[in-house]
């Protein structure tokens, strides 16, 4: 869909602007919006008297606040104009993700606000809250608060803040503006949510899938016996149910304290491999190297072809296949490092420990939590099912064709996502800028949908 453009422009004099349309103005922040930095948390000067609930930066997130179990701070009667807010201000990040904006909704209660966040309060009635929102939007997505670099740790001062010129139309047209805005971004937001449900729910298939094939098979006239085990039903009467040290030739725990501690790192040598190349399945990343001597004093954790490497801090369930061209290299203390006996398949093997049958059990066993770390003992005495050594082929060949279907399907919906979240952005650009004129534009004005990439 094109929009129409304003009759004529003029150089707005800042140089990340450019032109803007001719009867528009770009006068600094402080000519147009109070800017107040929050209050400074000092806990040592609580007295419990004058006790208000305050905001943080973390409450404040893109069009939206929390106002749910704030923490409380002193504020006097004599401080509220200075340190609370009120419907429509503007409350934006000086910290963190700098900019990051959200319009202050009708309140009942006092509300302070910490040092981490400026409020922004119009100086008159020609602002309209909502179109500064979708510029500092603008000016947030284009890096305008980080002229500095984004490697540095970017900190939004008042003073920078105040000296911001951004476009101010008529207050008519910002108002229009921003209902625009309002109506096409939540198009464009039903859009994505409606995407990203559909991944949702194709993550939930994709793990069903790979639960019922590696628990019950692919023969649905199979005949089945009950496992022995509650966590995983009946399975295929053939199966072997087996510990999972049983399946294993050996399972191995990275090296312990001192074995291996970074002052051992070289520029060059032997590959140190850890939760970098597990969680993403890339054994090509990471420079983390040792010496040939420290090599062979660890040799008993090298990793071979074929090996599973599995995540034993943090959540349980990433897991990497050892492959084929894997440089020479050792297992840090963060993974387990399981090699399969010869009539196992590490695939098949790896695709149980990766299905919802081995998390229930894990949860079985941490009484219902999360297990944070994953120690062999552990690890060892998890039930698995068995099936023989042809079967695991086959069953591996059908979830590959059938999982390739899906994250096929999950890649389309994510590229969607992509393109929505362009179109979002450049429609907040072009017309917070004047590109586009949406003075005249039918309220029934839509967002088309992109076709997938």
């Amino acid at each position: 869909m094109s929009f129409p453009r304003y009759p004529d422009y003029k150089d707005s004099g800042v140089e990340w602007l450019g032109e803007v349309p001719g009867h528009w103005a770009t006068p600094p922040l402080y000519l147009r919006y109070s800017v107040e930095l929050g209050k400074m948390l000092d806990s040592s000067r609580i007295t419990g008297d004058h006790l208000v609930p305050y905001l943080r930066n973390v409450d404040v997130q893109w069009g939206r606040i929390n106002f749910d179990d704030l923490p409380e701070m002193d504020i006097e009667a004599s401080e509220y104009g200075r340190y609370t807010v009120a419907p429509g201000d503007l409350l934006v990040c000086e910290g963190g993700e700098v900019g990051r904006a959200a319009i202050v909704p009708e309140r009942s209660s006092t509300i302070g606000f910490q040092k981490a966040l400026h409020r922004l309060r119009a100086l008159a009635d020609d602002e309209h809250p909502a179109f500064m929102y979708f510029t500092l939007s603008w000016a947030a997505l284009r890096g305008v608060f980080n002229q500095g670099g984004l490697s540095t740790i970017a900190h939004l001062t008042g003073e920078q803040l105040r000296k911001y010129r951004f476009p101010k139309p008529p207050i008519t047209e910002q108002a229009r503006i921003a209902a625009f805005l309002d109506r096409e971004t939540a198009k464009i937001d039903a859009l994505v949510a409606e995407q990203q449900n559909l991944i949702a729910l194709l993550k939930e298939k994709r793990q069903a899938l790979i639960s019922h094939a590696v628990t019950k098979g692919l023969d649905p006239d199979v005949r089945m016996k009950d496992s022995g085990v509650a966590w995983l039903g009946e399975v295929p009467a053939h199966w072997l149910i087996s510990p999972l040290k049983y399946l294993a030739s050996s399972i191995k725990a990275g090296p312990f304290g001192s074995a291996l501690t970074k002052d051992m790192y070289v520029a060059s040598g032997y590959r140190v491999y850890g939760q970098e190349q597990v969680i993403p399945g890339d054994f090509t990343v990471g420079d983390y190297y040792i010496s040939d001597g420290v090599f062979d004093e660890l040799s008993q954790y090298a990793v071979a072809p074929g090996d599973l490497l599995i995540s034993c801090v943090g959540t349980f369930g990433k897991i990497a296949i050892v492959p084929d061209d894997v440089e020479p290299g050792i297992i840090n203390p963060r993974l387990i490092r399981l090699r399969v006996r010869s009539d196992v398949k590490a695939g098949f093997l790896c695709e149980v420990l990766r299905s919802q049958v081995v998390f229930e059990q894990f949860a079985v066993l941490s009484r219902g939590g999360t297990m944070d770390v994953i120690n062999i003992g552990t690890l060892s005495n998890i039930y698995v099912p068995c099936p023989p050594f042809e079967e695991q082929q086959r069953i591996l060949s059908f979830l590959a064709d059938s999982l390739m279907e899906i994250d096929s399907l999950v890649a389309e919906a994510d590229a969607t996502i992509a393109l929505l979240k362009e179109r979002r952005t450049a429609l907040i650009s072009a017309a917070v800028t004047g590109k586009i004129d949406v003075r005249h534009l039918s309220v029934a004005s839509t967002v088309p949908t992109p076709e997938p990439a």
